[in-house]
This record gives structure tokens, C-alpha cells and sequence, in this order.
């Protein structure tokens, strides 16, 4: 392989493995939220166990986030040399905004979150865990602001020429509010909200499954069942929003990600299939002229296919373009009818009749992780050949320096690394779901949690259990 190919390669191993853990922050942190709110509003010390439960994996799943997002930031000197140049300007305001207004809140209010319990008051820690929440939103804002910026550049000029050449930014809140960052933003916490909400809906299941923490399990399992319905149903309408940006601003990743090959021809929408790049067909189930209607309101409109774009500036990869994207089109609809029915038993009071659908709920922690890296993976190969659109290259963005021996080589090392680093992960986080929430595995004998429920009797004499 060349050097662009291994290069690319490492960069889209080492973003995939670290964005695993800032979805997971963003979501369970909303998801933390609530339940800290239903303490302070019932007094119930259950949902203060099930909080500080929920605190511990939170402080896992960021300090391996803080340690696997670094790397990237070095890769950008290393292997990328030319379109560290081109986009500091762009890249650095919104990273040092990142560092400053996001990550520094998030991390000021961390050490209260995870130490504050028994030094501050209940209004405070409260107060703490919705600014480390609001915190790795924030953070989310600036690292997709950056990035919507490359897929649709605004508030910029570009001075110098050639190698030299960079963007500086001429309007700060244009390049910020670009064609589509708001819109990507909602998506983006959308699927975040999901990934925390099906982390905790998983663990709950499989604690009601094995007999454990019942009270504790059902009552997490509906307020992040409620999170889960919320987010589903609002991801719809951002990826409906985002699709139409696509649409207008990026008409070759459209054409890829639907296998749409004629020029200003009715575009059909697949729910699933098989693109040939050779011959130039799409197989599978389609909604014929589904894809004019999405994008026009009219089944007879015409879409701009890839044979419309000229060659060199298409997306290479279609067939994985156009599976990647199909793949998440079809795990948020299932996360929407799945979150629907759960809902659906809730309200005839049989939510937790049926163990199938509970052990369905305990692998289903999969799924928004997988949909959020396929999306991911849609809109990156998708703006290819481009790394910043229709300005720069990705075969014009690399260091000149670099071998392609020397990237293979940090790549397995990289690889190593965080195999061990996800091993370990994974190994502490079964450690804290195994020991569970009380320091005994009997809930109702626990002496911690017998003392905190006469107090919180004896202070809420009305309070439901």
C-alpha cells in the first residue's frame, strides 16, 4: 500500500476506536442527569444509588476517551503535514474553543461529580453533573463545527498558492454556523443520546434478567428507555435534515450513498442492495423514485448522478458508501420501532413480562455504537477524493516526509495499544457491573441501603417507593 492509503487507514482506525467513548459520555451523562433529578424530586435513595452506579462507568468510559483522542491530534503533524498547514486557521479557533469552553468545564466539574458526594449538598453535585453533561456536549460542538467545516467550507479565504496555500478564517461565526454544522450537531448528539441510553437500558436488562437489583434495574431502565424514545425519534428528523444538506452542498456523496449512477435522472431509494461500480447498476429493493421525493418533494424530479460529476472528483469506494449508509438508515429505524414497542408494553404495564425482549435490550447496546460508526464512515469516504471540499485534496494533504514503512509500522503499534486499552476497558467494566450497585449483591439486606431508606423515609414520610 502507499503512503495515502496507510495513512488514511490509521487515521480512520484511531478516530473509529476513540469515538466509541465520547458518544457514551455525552449520552449517559443526560442519562445521569434525570436520574440525579429524580432523586433531588423524590427523596427515593434509589435513584442516588443508581447515579453514583452510573458515575463510576462515566469515569471509565472519559478517561479512556481523554487517552485515545490524543493520538489523533499528533497524527495531524505526523502524516498530514499539508492540511495541518491549510486548516490551521480554521481548525485551531475551533479546538483551542473546544479546550476552553468545553473540555475545561467538563473537567472542572468532574472531580465534584466523582469525589462531591459526601462533601458537597445534593443541589450542588446535581448542579455539577449537568455541567460536566453540558461540558462534553460542548466539546461535541467544536470537534463537529470543525469537521462540518471541511464537508461545507464558509467565512474563509485562502492566501498563498500551492503547497503554501491555507485557509484563513474572514468571519468567525460564518465558518462556525457553515452550511452544515447545526444540523450535524443534532445528529451527532442524537446518536450520543442513544449509545448512553442503551448502555444503561443493557446493564438494567441484564440485572432484572439475573434476579439483581430489580427496584434499582426497572427504575433505570425507564428513564433511559425514555432517553432511548426521545433520541430515536429526534435522530429521524436531524438525518432527514442533514440527508437534504447532502443533497444540496455535497450531490456526489448523495449519488454514492444511494448508488445513483444517471445524470439528472429520477433517482430511485433503496432500502437495501448491491452496487457495481464497473457496470454502473444498483441492485436491490427500491422505492422507485424514492429518492427524488426526499430530495425534491416530487417522485419525477430529476437527481444529479455520479456520471453527472466528473470522475476524478467522485467517491471512490460507492459500494461502501452506499452500505455503510444503508446500514445506519436501518439500525435507527429499528432503534425507533424497538424503543416504540418497549414503550408501547410500559404503557399496559407489561414492560418487563417478556424476557426475550429483554435479553434483545441487552445486546442492543451494540447497535447505536455500530450506527454511529457507519455514519461516521458514510460522510468521511463519501467526501472523497476531497479532505477539505472541493479546496483540498486528500492526495495533496499529506506530509512528504513520511514513508509509507514508517505508518505501517506506528499502525500496528497503534493497533497493539489499543487492543490492550479496549481489553482493559472492557475488563474494568464488567468488574463495576459485576459488583453492581449496593456493596452487597442482596439489595434488600444491604445495611448502606437500609440506613439511607429510613432516612429518606423519616425526611419524605410520602414518598412512593
Amino acid at each position: 500500500m502507499d503512503v495515502e492509503i496507510l495513512s488514511r487507514i490509521q487515521f480512520a482506525f484511531t478516530i473509529a476506536f476513540h469515538y466509541i467513548y465520547p458518544p457514551l459520555s455525552i449520552g449517559l451523562g443526560l442519562v445521569m442527569v434525570f436520574m440525579e433529578g429524580m432523586y433531588l424530586k423524590t427523596g427515593n435513595v434509589i435513584y442516588e444509588k443508581m447515579t453514583r452506579f452510573w458515575v463510576k462507568i462515566f469515569a471509565l468510559i472519559f478517561g479512556i476517551g481523554v487517552a485515545t483522542g490524543i493520538v489523533m491530534e499528533f497524527e495531524f503533524g505526523t502524516n498530514w503535514a499539508v492540511y495541518s498547514r491549510y486548516v490551521g486557521d480554521v481548525f485551531g479557533s475551533a479546538l483551542a474553543a473546544e479546550g476552553i469552553f468545553a473540555f475545561a468545564l467538563e473537567s472542572g466539574f468532574l472531580g465534584i461529580l466523582i469525589f462531591g458526594w459526601n462533601r458537597v449538598g445534593p443541589r450542588v453535585h446535581f448542579f455539577s453533573t449537568i455541567m460536566v453533561t453540558l461540558g462534553s456536549m460542548f466539546s461535541a460542538i467544536w470537534i463537529v463545527v470543525a469537521n462540518s467545516w471541511q464537508q461545507t467550507p464558509a467565512g474563509y479565504h485562502v492566501v498563498g498558492e500551492g503547497i503554501n496555500a491555507r485557509a484563513e478564517i474572514t468571519d468567525f461565526w460564518a465558518m462556525v454556523f457553515n452550511p452544515s454544522s447545526v444540523d450535524r450537531i443534532l445528529h451527532v448528539w442524537s446518536g450520543s443520546f442513544l449509545a448512553g441510553a442503551f448502555l444503561v437500558t443493557s446493564v438494567s436488562a441484564w440485572y432484572i434478567l439475573k434476579g439483581k437489583y430489580i427496584e434499582l434495574s426497572r427504575a433505570s431502565f425507564k428513564i433511559a428507555l425514555l432517553v432511548a424514545l426521545g433520541a430515536s425519534l429526534f435522530q429521524l428528523f436531524s438525518g432527514h435534515r442533514s440527508a437534504d444538506i447532502v443533497a444540496r452542498y455535497q450531490p456526489a456523496k448523495l449519488a454514492a450513498m444511494e448508488g445513483h449512477f444517471d445524470s439528472l435522472a429520477v433517482a430511485d431509494m433503496y432500502l437495501f442492495g448491491w452496487v457495481n461500480k464497473e457496470e454502473q447498476k444498483t441492485s436491490g429493493l427500491s422505492i422507485p423514485g424514492g429518492l427524488s421525493f426526499m430530495t425534491h418533494g416530487d417522485f419525477n424530479a430529476p437527481v444529479p448522478g455520479l456520471n453527472s460529476i466528473p470522475e476524478k472528483d467522485r467517491p471512490g469506494a460507492v459500494n461502501f458508501v452506499f452500505q455503510t449508509y444503508h446500514i445506519m438508515i436501518a439500525i435507527g429505524m429499528f432503534l425507533i420501532a424497538l424503543s416504540l414497542y418497549t414503550t408501547f408494553l410500559w404503557w399496559r404495564g407489561t414492560l418487563f413480562d417478556k424476557r426475550w425482549l429483554l435479553w434483545l435490550f441487552v445486546w442492543a447496546v451494540l447497535l447505536p455504537q455500530i450506527g454511529n460508526q457507519v455514519g461516521w464512515y458514510t460522510a468521511e469516504v463519501g467526501r472523497q477524493p476531497w479532505v477539505v471540499y472541493k479546496l483540498l485534496r486528500t492526495s495533496d494533504a499529506l506530509s512528504e516526509a513520511v514513508t509509507a514503512n514508517q505508518v505501517l509500522s506506528s499502525l500496528i503499534l497503534f493497533t497493539l495499544v489499543y487492543i490492550l486499552l479496549f481489553t482493559l476497558f472492557v475488563y474494568l467494566l464488567n468488574k463495576k457491573i459485576t459488583h453492581g450497585p449496593y456493596d452487597t449483591h442482596n439489595e434488600d439486606h444491604s445495611p448502606r441501603h437500609l440506613e439511607m431508606a429510613d432516612a429518606v423515609k423519616s425526611s419524605h414520610p410520602t414518598n412512593p417507593s
